[in-house]
């Protein structure tokens, strides 16, 4: 989908406050740091409402947040959409009876877990998240939120890695990124 003059200027906010930081968390990786964009109050306020007004009509019953920089941009999305928010979280993180999905990753594998009544059957989702690299979380989130009788209306991100080809291990969820890297 071709973005809109807003969205078009918001992803050049977002690359010119994201910072590079190489070799980090291993020897080979560029991490794309989101803490300057958050630090900018405009910055972020901008990125919430590309997503708001994208969202805004779709009778969303929830956002759902990837743990933890998905909570950051799912909990104000889901304010300015007057929606409810749903936590999505490591293993043993939320204190109420959960549903849970395990996935790889590249060096074994991780559990995520959400509340069991987050959500009821039908509840139409965005799922969020800061970032789509190999698509694993998400593909877990998405499992999770179909696993409790969700709908996904789409996985929204702030960040993409285009070059690893995430979005081809979200199950059946179409996905919107503000920013690409190629």
């Amino acid at each position: 989908m071709k973005q809109n003059q807003k969205e078009q200027r918001v992803e050049q906010l977002v690359k010119q406050h994201v910072r590079d930081i190489p070799d980090f968390p291993k020897p080979g990786i560029v991490f794309k740091d989101i803490t300057p964009l958050l630090s900018d109050p405009n910055v972020f306020r901008s990125i919430i409402e590309v997503f708001a007004s994208r969202y805004k009509g779709e009778k969303l019953s929830a956002i759902v947040g990837i743990e933890s920089r998905g909570f950051l941009f799912g909990a104000a999305l889901a304010h300015s959409l007057g929606i409810a928010f749903v936590p999505i979280r490591k293993k043993g993180k939320l204190p109420y009876e959960t549903i849970e999905v395990s996935y790889d990753l590249e060096y074994g594998s991780a559990v995520v877990e959400m509340h069991t009544d987050a959500l009821c059957k039908g509840d139409r989702v965005v799922i969020i998240d800061d970032l789509l690299a190999t698509g694993g979380t998400a593909e877990a989130a998405c499992k999770l939120v179909k696993k409790s009788g969700g709908h996904i209306h789409e996985c929204a991100f702030v960040i993409e890695l285009a070059f690893l080809d995430g979005r081809k291990n979200i199950l059946d969820a179409a996905s919107f990124a503000i920013a690409s890297y190629s």
